[in-house]
């Protein structure tokens, strides 16, 4: 029994790829357009690919917020068979002058499969980011926690063959969660928007280190 909540702690951290697929916004770009689409690559637990797109819901010059909605999945040779999708919004809540902060809130469904298990899982993704923004350009700090909260377990026969006592099934509490933080930036060109994020990953007990803890990625974003 041990050894099968052991072996479920560490699915369940695996299944916290891809904190380097985020939108990254220039909240000084004067660009008056409504919908956004972006996409972009990154280095978190291996290659990471993104599409994403987000739509204007405030026109507050005071609170601008977004909703948004994005694919990410890491590159191998099954591109599918590893996904996460993430649906939320973001708003600006500060602005002094060329300073601002920003809170972002979104609900996540992953799904992780490797020869042991596979699984699916429901979790969440909240962080905020502080910078100086202006018309052509954006430097920001970010930090963040992303939680699986309840997770789905479906063993491989090989993974029974070795613990024919081993229970799948949904699992709660949660399962495992990364803090994450660093560093953002970007210039724009009227609709576009080029950025890169550089950061670290912490696991959650602060005593166990991710595989790779640190992550990157470069996107790009136009508005219309």
């Amino acid at each position: 029994m041990k050894q099968y909540l052991k072996q479920g702690w560490i699915l369940g951290i695996l299944l916290l790829p891809c904190v380097a697929s985020s939108q990254n916004i220039n909240w000084e770009n004067p660009a008056t357009e409504k919908h956004q689409v972006y996409i972009g690559a990154g280095a978190d637990y291996g290659v990471v690919y993104q599409l994403g797109y987000a739509c204007k819901i405030s026109k507050s010059k005071r609170f601008p917020a977004l909703l948004h909605v994005e694919y990410s999945f890491p590159s191998g040779n099954k591109l599918f068979d590893d996904y996460k999708v993430k649906l939320g919004g973001q708003v600006r809540l500060l602005k002094l002058g060329h300073f601002q902060f920003t809170a972002k809130v979104d609900g996540v469904f992953r799904r992780f499969e490797n020869d042991f298990a596979r699984l699916i899982n429901f979790g969440s993704d909240v962080s905020g980011v502080i910078g100086y923004y202006r018309p052509k350009w954006f430097m920001a700090a970010e930090t963040g926690f992303d939680k699986a909260i309840v997770t789905n377990f479906k063993h491989s026969a090989m993974y029974r063959k070795q613990y024919p006592g081993a229970q799948g099934g949904w699992y709660e509490p949660a399962t495992g969660g990364n803090f994450y933080y660093g560093l953002q930036g970007g210039v724009s060109f009227g609709r576009h928007d080029f950025s890169l994020r550089i950061g670290r990953v912490l696991v959650q007990d602060f005593k166990s280190k991710p595989l790779l803890p640190y992550y990157g990625a470069l996107s790009y974003l136009i508005r219309f």
